[in-house]
């Protein structure tokens, strides 16, 4: 079988010394020359192996100071805690997660008007072009952006109520919102998959340019079967575990 590329190897041999906490959160890396000396390699080949580990929430960066083993602040995403009837005035479930993690939850959001394109379509079970609102979050915790989303919501159902604009109405989070309207949510279905980022996820998460990769869940909420709300959700794959106790019938 061929060698591994020498930029995974350095990857690897770092990766299983900070999981053996043989380097510990806070402990500094041999610099760039050294990382050279020992591979016997390129700056580039170090560079490369080192922005994986970046990418991993393994190691940061500190200007002028060298590369460091990061402390480990995961969020955790309680997946079952999403559908919670709350009352308006509640906390969102980001804001749940965030305070949990002993982070400082803030976001950012922008509500349009927007028409469904295909793909949006047929999750929503509408017709491609019908009217939706749109809606892109930005979520940080403690200043950092820690995730992105955009969600979509049929006109046909919320044009005119309280709730048209998600986060201008009395309740917070999806489910409790609908039910201000007499729209009672009684399911959601979430599908998870993990690939590399792109340069807008890049650009919006301040990830590393080289070999960051995300998970993102697609999400849609039904009412008596018939989709009422739609969302792609894109974490940090570094910055996220996701939870999920399901009841068993």
């Amino acid at each position: 079988m061929p060698e591994n590329p020498a930029y995974l190897r350095i990857v690897a041999e770092l990766r299983d010394q900070i999981r053996a906490g043989d380097l510990a959160p806070g402990d500094k890396l041999p610099t760039e020359a050294k990382l050279r000396e020992r591979y016997g390699v390129s700056t580039t080949v170090v560079k490369w192996a080192l922005s994986i580990l970046k990418s991993e929430g393994l190691v940061e960066g500190r200007r002028g100071s060298g590369n460091y083993v990061r402390q480990s602040r995961r969020i955790t995403r309680n997946a079952a805690g999403r559908d919670l009837r709350s009352a308006a005035g509640s906390t969102s479930p980001f804001v749940r997660d965030a305070t949990a993690a002993g982070q400082r939850p803030t976001w950012e959001h922008e509500s349009r008007h927007d028409v469904a394109e295909e793909r949006i379509a047929a999750r929503l079970e509408i017709e491609p072009g019908a009217r939706v609102m749109r809606t892109d979050y930005r979520y940080l915790a403690d200043d950092s952006p820690i995730q992105i989303s955009t969600s979509w919501e049929p006109l046909s159902l919320t044009a005119g109520t309280a709730i048209e604009r998600p986060e201008d109405g009395p309740a917070v989070g999806v489910v409790a919102r609908f039910d201000t309207i007499g729209v009672r949510i009684d399911e959601f279905a979430e599908r998870v998959t993990a690939r590399a980022a792109d340069t807008h996820e890049i650009e919006r998460l301040a990830l590393p340019s080289r070999g960051s990769y995300v998970l993102v869940v697609e999400r849609t909420y039904y009412a008596a079967g018939r989709p009422v709300e739609t969302a792609d959700i894109v974490f940090p794959g570094d910055r996220y575990e996701l939870l999920y106790r399901v009841p068993v019938e």
